[in-house]
């Protein structure tokens, strides 16, 4: 096993300005020490990686790093620069950057090693020592652990900090330090670390206040420590989680209180022991992807925020569960949404963003209805014809021999999928404010949205009716006897009854009226008008290529879908052709002027053509992630000239997705590709003469060394956009 890093992976003197730069030239040294196989392909990720989240820390650090399928073994490469880069990060520009590259497989003992080093980034002796080291050498020792961070001999540790092994890994901490990390594979601690047992530990800290009350409305003995349970994770799993979870606990050892950490990364994780969780008085969940198995801190007050607020203000988040423990709040965390535009957020977000997260949650869990029930639907009508819903029950009347009966079969099975849309749409959304309690009255409020004609617009309003409410019942400070039932039994039951009241007789009627005008209007439209809404839908679908306004236009298109008529029928139509625009413009793009594109974004074109032929607008993400300022605003031109095309062609469709395979269910198929072909042409001109250009100006300047004569030097760095 290679080391992590060895001297000639480090640059004392990294003379870059920008990040990608920095990102370039250190990667360019792992791909002369073989540690990486394609330049431009790692760059791709580590760009995609960067357009998730900023990687700059407080403290002047920039650590890129990402997973890669172009990685031969876990590499860490460090510049250190004289005049800063900025990584955004609050405080300023870095001056130590940290390129971390792990392999798409992930060897468990190395990604153990570099969840060291993210510890180890929080002690402030070491980046000292970093910042003062003489020679490449010296840096890479104490990078790996073979030097201690001052010259001399350190002092003995106060707090059982680990002592550094023969293999130049510090060992691991004594089983009696404060606060404690649980990972699947123990990794080796930095100084001050939190030690990673399999077997949480009670930890005695600090001077704590006497008489802490608990959540569940004890008062714990005089002296006893306040417990606060954390979990920690981030998209790789590499840096993040370890640093967020070595901030928390050093605040905890800092405010007296007892803090165990689970950090789900990427070598596993260790569940905590259900004891240690039973026994805490508060939860913080520091994370920007899912926390597996969560329902196992159900019932306390919790404290859900984004990886980096745990790293950069883990005093005021141990204050803040301390002080929802001291009102008697209990409740679940809030879902957090797995789309890169937001990953990252936090509560302290505006009330526009955080409203496009819970509408996100309630679309993505409605998608896969749609596509299972549009496409069976539509399957239906091309076996059997368009009076097939027409057809008896197979229940009660089924021919085997007869494809009439298989096509009433295909359409029933279908309805009965799409009759879901609406509660699944406002169920989600309630989950996504208020977590598993918001399901029953979100669905509850959704099929009564059906009940009373209000449609899609309906399920929206109750799922939101339903979080609201959910989420202001779990504010309410109730008897420590009727807490453990609360989320199985109060919370539902009342809930349900509110968004059911509301529903049926204050706001159901007159939602049901706006969708029937809503209906009629989209019916009525001809002309112009109709060109005007194709315009729209198509820059909508290609802006952020799967992101929220793509799915805001394709649910509003597949919401007309449920009560079908000429106007809705051209909607959809529009919508699925401008969103097979992007990633068909791309694949082409990279076909007629190859040159433009790096070789990781070539290859993303081969399986583009296939992505866009399905209506999978995502399989333009690749290109707009690394160049978003040409090839964004070329999607939307050629989505716009597509949903313009459309509608004044008349084009109708039943289906709600499949691309060209469900042309022969179209109305006006052989206009329908044409609109496709012409905005497929419109943003592939755009984006070369776009890339074109850029090229040009590079070759003028003083173009950074690409890697081979045929590929330009790649911009895989943009500013990143929610795609």
């Amino acid at each position: 096993m290679s080391e992590l890093i060895t001297a000639d992976l480090v640059d004392l003197d990294l003379s870059a300005d920008t990040k990608e730069a920095a990102a370039r030239s250190l990667a360019e040294r792992m791909v002369a020490a073989g540690r990486v196989t394609d330049l431009d392909g790692f760059l791709a990720d580590v760009a995609a990686r960067e357009a998730q989240m900023p990687t700059g820390l407080d403290g002047g650090i920039g650590i890129p790093h990402c997973r890669s399928a172009h990685v031969t073994e876990p590499t860490l490469a460090f510049g250190r620069s004289a005049a800063g880069i900025d990584f955004g990060a609050a405080d300023g520009p870095a001056d130590l950057i940290f390129l971390i590259a792990a392999p798409a497989g992930g060897d468990a003992d190395h990604l153990s090693i570099l969840s060291t080093l993210a510890r180890h980034l929080m002690d402030a002796e070491f980046t000292g020592a970093l910042r003062s080291a003489d020679d490449p050498e010296r840096a890479a020792a104490l990078v790996r652990g073979d030097e201690p961070a001052e010259a001399d001999e350190p002092a003995a540790p106060t707090t059982g900090e680990p002592a550094t092994s023969d293999a130049g890994k510090p060992a691991t901490a004594d089983a009696s330090t404060p606060a404690t990390s649980a990972t699947d594979k123990p990794a080796a601690p930095a100084p001050h670390a939190a030690a990673q047992t399999d077997e949480p530990v009670a930890a005695e800290a600090g001077a704590p206040a006497a008489g802490n009350e608990t959540a569940t409305g004890a008062t714990a003995p005089a002296g006893a420590p306040f417990r606060i349970v954390a979990v920690t994770s981030c998209p790789t799993g590499i840096a993040h989680t370890y640093m967020a979870a070595e901030s928390l606990t050093k605040a905890g050892e800092t405010a007296g209180v007892e803090l165990v950490v689970e950090t789900q990364g990427s070598a596993g994780f260790t569940r905590l022991d259900p004891a240690v969780i039973a026994a805490a008085d508060g939860v913080i969940f520091a994370h920007d992807v899912e926390v597996r198995d969560r329902d196992r801190f159900a019932g306390k007050p919790v404290v859900d925020v984004g990886v980096k607020a745990g790293i950069n203000r883990p005093a005021e988040l141990i204050a803040e569960v301390r002080e929802k423990a001291a009102r008697g709040e209990v409740g679940t965390p809030t879902t957090r949404s797995d789309a890169p535009m937001d990953r990252g957020a936090e509560e302290q977000d505006g009330f526009g963003t955080r409203l496009r997260k819970w509408l996100m949650t309630g679309v993505s869990y409605m998608v896969p209805f749609v596509a299972a029930g549009g496409l069976l639907m539509a399957l239906a009508f091309a076996i059997g014809g368009y009076r097939i819903d027409k057809a008896p029950s197979v229940a009660e009347h089924f021919i085997w021999t007869d494809t009439s009966s298989w096509a009433a079969l295909l359409f029933q099975v279908g309805n009965v999928a799409f009759t879901f849309l609406v509660p699944v749409l406002a169920g989600f959304i309630a989950y996504g404010m208020a977590d598993r309690p918001g399901l029953v009255p979100g669905f509850v409020g959704g099929s009564i949205a059906l009940t009373v004609n209000a449609g899609f617009l309906g399920g929206l309003i109750a799922g939101l009716l339903a979080g609201a409410v959910v989420m202001a019942i779990q504010r309410v400070r109730v008897p420590a006897p009727l807490r453990g039932i609360m989320p199985v039994v109060v919370i539902p039951l009342i809930s349900s009854a509110v968004v059911g009241f509301l529903m049926f007789l204050v706001i159901g009627k007159p939602i049901a009226a706006l969708q029937k005008a809503l209906t009629d209007w989209l019916s009525g439209l001809t002309g112009a008008n109709a060109v005007i809404l194709g315009v729209i839908l198509g820059l909508m679908m290609c802006f952020d290529l799967g992101g929220p306004l793509n799915k805001v236009a394709y649910a509003f298109a597949v919401g007309g879908l449920a009560n079908p008529n000429d106007g809705s029928l051209k909607v959809m139509a529009a919508a699925m052709a401008a969103g097979m625009v992007p990633p068909l413009a791309m694949a082409l793009a990279t076909t007629v002027r190859g040159k433009l594109f790096t070789k990781a974004e070539r290859e993303n074109g081969k399986a583009a053509w296939v992505l866009g032929a399905s209506f999978i607008t995502e399989g333009a993400i690749p290109f707009a992630a690394g160049d978003p300022l040409r090839v964004i605003p070329a999607s939307m031109a050629g989505g716009a000239v597509t949903g313009a095309l459309s509608m004044a062609f008349g084009c109708t469709l039943r289906a709600p997705h499949g691309g060209i395979f469900v042309v022969p269910l179209i109305g006006q198929p052989l206009l329908y590709l044409v609109a496709i072909v012409a905005g497929v042409a419109v943003s592939t001109a755009l984006v070369v003469v776009l890339k074109g250009l850029r090229k040009s100006g590079t070759e003028q300047g003083a173009p950074a060394a690409a890697e081979d004569a045929e590929q330009p030097a790649a911009e895989s760095w943009q500013e990143p956009v929610a795609v």
